[in-house]
């Protein structure tokens, strides 16, 4: 985890490079290391169950890791340490498909870990909770997603598809074509070419998908566009909370995105837009 007043983020010791081979740098980096990571986590999705919740388990648990130090300023604490144990637990609970369990767990374990911030007084106490909320319900709803014995596979598949192409498109046009900006007092390198660029490579993906599986285009596409502007949503919110509490990435273990949080932050809010439109049209 790097924090903005850290003396590498401000600059004054690290020998700066030509704008051309800093940016070069960066995009093999990044693509390297996404090669690398797409392979497996590809496979233990399509396999599906033990293996996709296994990677949903330790995805989660990972970002609440982070999520909780980014919340301790640097350090995990017990309120960090109950933050995990609760993601955890409910993610655990769906795995074994008692989902309404899941749920009570979310509920309980976002008041306590809250409470428990508040009487250490915490001055985000809010934020554990929140974690607890937000990153279960989205591995919850994964898992829910994935184990559909007759859709999961092309449902998550298609899901991570659609939010992978997203961000490329929208990295290669914002870097390549800049302008406007998109939310600067949340995350400044964010424009609106990259958010157009990102559903624009979204929208092919799904028509690319239609012709594929045979699914009627047009839903294919705009579900696909929804998704598209759902990623990007997830990424801002990750981005409010490292700028609340001023941190450059949530942790360091992905050469060239940062934490697991910097890597999944669409597919968690992508999870829970799809999962809970699924939910709305099954009930």
């Amino acid at each position: 985890m790097r924090f903005e007043n850290s003396r590498d983020a401000i600059g004054d010791t690290v020998p700066q490079s030509s704008p051309g081979n800093s940016k070069w740098s960066e995009l093999t980096l990044r693509a390297g290391t996404a090669f690398v990571l797409m392979g497996p986590a590809l496979a233990a999705l399509y396999f599906g169950p033990p293996y996709s919740d296994v990677l949903v388990l330790i995805a989660c648990g990972l970002a609440a890791w982070e999520w909780a130090r980014l919340c301790g300023r640097g350090t995990l604490g017990l309120p960090g340490g109950l933050t995990i144990a609760a993601v955890l637990a409910a993610i655990v609970a769906g795995i074994v498909r008692e989902y309404s369990i899941g749920g009570w767990l979310i509920a309980v374990g976002a008041m306590a870990v809250t409470l428990l911030a508040t009487r250490l007084r915490l001055a985000e106490a809010v934020w554990f909770g929140l974690g607890v909320i937000y990153l279960a319900a989205a591995g919850l709803a994964f898992v829910w997603l994935r184990h559909d014995p007759e859709s999961g596979r092309a449902m998550v598949l298609w899901l991570v598809v659609v939010v992978s192409v997203t961000d490329t498109g929208a990295y290669f046009a914002g870097r390549g074509l800049g302008g406007p900006k998109l939310a600067p007092s949340i995350s400044p390198g964010k424009t609106w070419a990259g958010l157009f660029g990102g559903m624009l490579a979204a929208a092919a993906a799904g028509l690319v998908a239609a012709l594929l599986i045979g699914h009627e285009i047009l839903t294919l596409i705009v579900a696909s566009l929804a998704l598209a502007i759902m990623s990007q949503v997830g990424d801002l919110f990750e981005s409010s909370l490292k700028r609340r509490f001023g941190a450059k990435d949530s942790g360091s273990l992905i050469p060239g995105h940062g934490g697991v949080l910097d890597r999944i932050d669409g597919l968690l809010a992508g999870a829970l837009l799809v999962g809970g439109v699924i939910w709305l049209v099954k009930t």
